[in-house]
């Protein structure tokens, strides 16, 4: 059972800046996909961002636009979540979600149904 890894998760002030990782050990997510969701205290899971390894092509949902970035490594076995200007309403279990020999569709992006594997969560929160 392929499983994806998370890191890089924590406690920051507002205003601070934190980089979230995801992995699948041994594998590489090649022309794949990799999405980012989260999930607050007592709310549903909603989509952040996602990338398509392929193209590089990236998706946000509104509330993070200018703020986070999403990138694949040259290798194509991590991609990355750097979340700059941070807010309390961040704060949620950061969940990676991805898939490896085929992209996602663009329009679709923030669908959880596009993909495969999933990580155990990593948990951000954004206090003073």
């Amino acid at each position: 059972q392929v499983e994806l890894v998370e890191s890089g998760g924590g406690l920051v002030q507002p205003g601070g800046s934190l980089r979230l990782s995801c992995a699948a050990p041994g594998r590489t997510f090649r022309a794949g996909a990799v999405g980012w969701f989260r999930q607050a205290p007592g709310k549903e899971r909603v989509p952040v961002a996602a990338v398509r390894l392929g193209d590089r092509h990236t998706y946000y949902t509104d509330a993070v636009k200018g703020r986070f970035t999403i990138s694949g490594n040259t290798a194509k076995d991590t991609v990355y979540l750097q979340m700059d200007s941070l807010k309390p309403e961040d704060t949620a279990i950061y969940y990676c979600a991805g898939k490896f020999q085929t992209g996602i569709i663009a329009s679709a992006w923030y669908k959880e149904d596009q993909y495969y594997y999933w990580g155990q969560g990593t948990q951000v929160t954004v206090s003073s």
